[in-house]
């Protein structure tokens, strides 16, 4: 990896705020995200780049907090989807346990040409077929259908998955550390991210959202074994090393806006 900025790249942008800007409009989908585990590796902005779709690029960071230009960082992030709503209908809105499920995806970070910093889910894999099928439809998101699990023990959480039809799997557990009272720079800026940016119908659209501030724990690795980040386009042998950030949330609840 080399140093400093490359002539010609895009000037530093504010830094990440821990805090979501609130949405434009009212929210069309709310979730309940639990139990979250972030595993972060760094690399190059040459590997993500040809991931992205038109207008944006990878958004940046190293490891010490400053914007050097040229680090990027690839997410592989499990969690379970609880509490399913859609606000705009009612009491009709309130999906039940059909929308309880575990995932496990791979993301990636972005800013477009307004400025916009959110992230590009390159694969997602859910363990409920419906939810699937309808986030495909409604979103355009990468979903794919898997078979998922949790476990849950006095400190430590593991996600498992199996995507169907292929052999590609996903194993982790990760040991909860303490509380993280004043996240650093770098933290913020992998976890705080208030939209994504999904490729549907020949455009690039930002969908915002919005969440209280993660309640965050450091948290290390017991052990890992995955195949999803190789698959979406990324180095076969990155998930090979440890990763480079490891953190556990117990959850948020979050709120999308319409896509623009």
């Amino acid at each position: 990896m080399t140093g400093g900025r490359p002539t010609g790249a895009a000037p530093s942008l504010p830094a990440v705020a821990s805090v979501a800007p609130g949405l434009p409009g009212r929210p069309w989908i709310s979730q309940d995200w639990l139990d979250v585990v972030f595993l972060h590796w760094r690399v190059d902005v040459s590997a993500v780049a040809p991931l992205l779709p038109a207008g944006t690029r990878p958004d940046t960071m190293a490891v010490d907090g400053t914007d050097d230009g040229v680090t990027t960082w690839v997410g592989l992030i499990a969690f379970r989807f609880e509490d399913t709503r859609f606000p705009p209908l009612g009491p009709l809105g309130r999906t039940g346990r059909i929308g309880d499920f575990v995932e496990v995806n791979v993301r990636v970070y972005t800013v477009d040409e307004q400025g916009q910093r959110g992230v590009v889910f390159l694969s997602l894999d859910a363990g409920k077929l419906l939810p699937t099928l309808g986030a495909r439809v409604a979103t355009g998101l990468p979903y794919r259908w898997a078979d998922a699990a949790v476990r849950k023990t006095d400190g430590r959480v593991g996600y498992a998955m199996r995507r169907h039809g292929t052999h590609l799997r996903s194993a982790l557990d990760v040991r909860v550390g303490p509380v993280i009272t004043e996240p650093t720079a770098l933290e913020t800026f992998l976890t705080a991210r208030w939209g994504m940016h999904v490729h549907r119908a020949g455009a690039t659209r930002f969908w915002p959202n919005e969440h209280d501030t993660w309640a965050l724990h450091r948290a290390s690795v017991v052990s890992l074994r995955d195949d999803l980040v190789g698959a979406a386009g990324l180095p076969f042998a990155l998930t090979e090393l440890p990763p480079d950030s490891v953190l556990y949330s117990p959850g948020v609840t979050t709120r999308f806006g319409a896509g623009r």
